[in-house]
């Protein structure tokens, strides 16, 4: 049985007893359902922002571990960038200048994609943090790319590193005979006396003097291209083709060593001084060509002799003398 309240009426000195209706009631128990909401959410805000729940301290920890590798992720694309530029730029200002080869254009570095196709599937996947994992994506398929080419460069200057070897040691380069005393080049490249005609004519070579059976040795790689027996001009001669627009001559041979076509290497004996053809006494008249142009071969000796060597040869090759 519910108990009876009265309250004290002053203005009549009587208790009264209190009369509750159904609004009262309604709104008693309206305040009391707002006041326990209230303190409910007081209670989960101060819950919230000071306690976590497992699952909510999971995720964080999740996010944060997502965020440290991914940052570490990030560092390593940056080095592995940084160490791409070094490398194209020595390609460019040293390797590819050694090899006298044009740089690789900024254009063609750059190595842009073609579009966002590539990436269409990840993008109608929902991704929850799609500019981060697209950015990521994004430069280590650019990174790949870039990595690409250069290896393609490297590809190329290893090809130009073997035809540069292979020119290196085909140039003529060394004195066609043994000449360590520097006393047996008799006559130079330019005009001179002629032996038989006695006026200045232009001598394309260069006579060696030397005693008959002399070895007479190739002064660059290449292949022996004319072997020729003959009792006029230049006599018993051979000319080896050394590729790269050089050929040489060696004439008024008194024998061969050689045949047609045989490939030979720099200092090989290819053959022997003999006095033969339009010549007035043992020697080897030497020639070099470069695009089928006479050149002086003077230009050329320059592997076996040391620099005064060279100056000394030079001036020996300047003399206007009769020529052999």
């Amino acid at each position: 049985m519910s108990r009876i309240k009265y309250y004290y009426d002053t203005e009549t000195c009587r208790y009264e007893r209190i009369r509750i209706n159904g609004w009262d009631v309604f709104l008693n128990i309206l305040g009391f359902v707002s006041l326990v909401l209230i303190a409910g959410v007081c209670l989960v805000i101060v819950f919230d922002t000071y306690f976590e729940s497992p699952k909510a301290a999971r995720l964080k920890k999740e996010n944060e571990e997502l965020q440290f590798y991914y940052d570490m992720l990030t560092k390593d694309m940056n080095r592995a960038n940084e160490m791409l530029v070094s490398l194209q730029e020595r390609d460019n200002n040293v390797y590819r200048t050694i090899f006298e080869a044009e740089p690789i254009p900024l254009s063609v570095r750059s190595a842009g994609a073609g579009g966002i196709d590539r990436y269409r599937e990840l993008l109608e996947s929902g991704l929850e943090r799609e500019e981060l994992i697209m950015g990521s994506f994004t430069k280590i398929d650019k990174l790949k790319r870039q990595l690409y080419i250069q290896t393609q460069s490297y590809d190329d200057l290893l090809g130009m590193a073997n035809d540069k070897a292979e020119m290196l040691s085909s140039i003529p380069a060394i004195q066609p005979v043994s000449n360590k005393e520097l006393r047996r080049l008799a006559s130079g490249f330019g005009m001179r006396v002629h032996p038989i005609y006695k006026v200045r004519m232009m001598h394309p070579g260069i006579d060696f003097s030397a005693p008959q059976g002399t070895p007479v040795y190739a002064t660059g790689a290449g292949k022996v291209s004319i072997v020729k027996n003959n009792f006029a001009g230049y006599g018993n001669q051979i000319v080896i083709d050394h590729g790269f627009g050089y050929q040489t001559r060696y004439a008024h041979l008194q024998d061969f060593k050689v045949k047609l076509g045989q490939k030979v290497e720099r200092g090989q004996c290819i053959g022997y001084v003999g006095n033969t053809g339009t010549s007035t006494a043992p020697h080897l008249h030497y020639e070099v060509f470069k695009d089928n142009e006479r050149v002086n071969p003077i230009h050329y000796f320059y592997q076996d002799i040391t620099a005064e060597e060279y100056e000394i040869l030079v001036q020996l090759a300047s003399i206007e003398n009769q020529s052999l």
